[in-house]
């Protein structure tokens, strides 16, 4: 069956019948060299472009011109047919399709970022690729990230976070209206208000080891005067003392606070 029959036949073929042809001639391509073995591998590729534009077309609409993904995924092919052991199995694609999707990943690690996630998880991403078409010959089957991560020593979390780091090529505008949204709001329209309490959240977390060292009276003082709101009238009469000298309490106490803060 030569060159130009398969560029014909390719996309008539049935998935069984294309499995079976591949290995066969990457059985033949195995136990060929030079020309011969070249003539075996090129069939293989062509036999499977469809496969190839299959997996670049789920990259596609990411901030890359399809063309040059459909390039890339063309090149994966050619490198997954070179590389492809058939003494180790026969499931060309289980091993080839991680391999498409490492090159395409590859190429916008090089050239798509919009926003750049941290350095590990850029070289995570890199990683994946090779660590998943070694598993998937291995294991018959696409590999757990947490396979992926026991195999290359990482954490999984690391794992995880580079493979969903594909977001970062294209973000979606804060503007964009949602596609799941029935009154076609965007990012923007549903991020909250700002919290009035974040203004004393932190005032508070720095007088709390203060107010803890005040004696019971000053604390129950400053409580009902800033918590309660209660009067100087109504804190004397509760501790035993006059309003002026509630007055002159607070005052104190207010102002040891304020210079314990300046020292902190």
């Amino acid at each position: 069956m030569g060159s130009d029959r398969y560029a014909r036949e390719a996309v008539g073929l049935s998935d069984a019948r294309r499995r079976a042809e591949t290995a066969r001639l990457l059985s033949r391509a195995h136990a060929s060299s030079g020309e011969d073995r070249a003539r075996y591998e090129n069939d293989v590729v062509r036999l499977n472009l469809g496969v190839a534009a299959d997996v670049a077309r789920r990259y596609h609409g990411r901030g890359i011109a399809a063309d040059d993904i459909d390039q890339v995924a063309c090149l994966g092919m050619v490198k997954a047919v070179r590389a492809f052991d058939p003494t180790r199995g026969d499931d060309f694609l289980s091993f080839a399709v991680p391999t498409l999707r490492g090159e395409i990943r590859r190429y916008f690690r090089d050239a798509g970022w919009t926003v750049r996630p941290p350095r590990p998880v850029q070289e995570t991403q890199e990683r994946i690729a090779g660590a998943e078409a070694v598993l998937s010959q291995r294991l018959g089957r696409t590999p757990r990230p947490s396979e992926i991560a026991v195999h290359l020593d990482v954490p999984l979390v690391l794992v995880l976070d580079s493979l969903h780091a594909t977001g970062c090529f294209a973000p979606v505008s804060l503007d964009a209206p949602h596609p799941y949204d029935d009154e076609g709001r965007g990012p923007a329209d549903l991020l909250g208000e700002l919290d009035p309490a974040f203004a004393s959240a932190e005032a508070r977390l720095a007088l709390q080891p203060l107010i803890r060292d005040l004696s019971e009276r000053e604390r129950t003082i400053i409580e009902m005067r800033y918590f309660d709101n209660r009067t100087q009238a109504e804190i004397g009469a509760e501790v035993g003392v006059s309003q002026e000298q509630v007055s002159r309490l607070i005052a104190g106490i207010l102002s040891r606070l304020r210079e314990r803060l300046a020292v902190a």
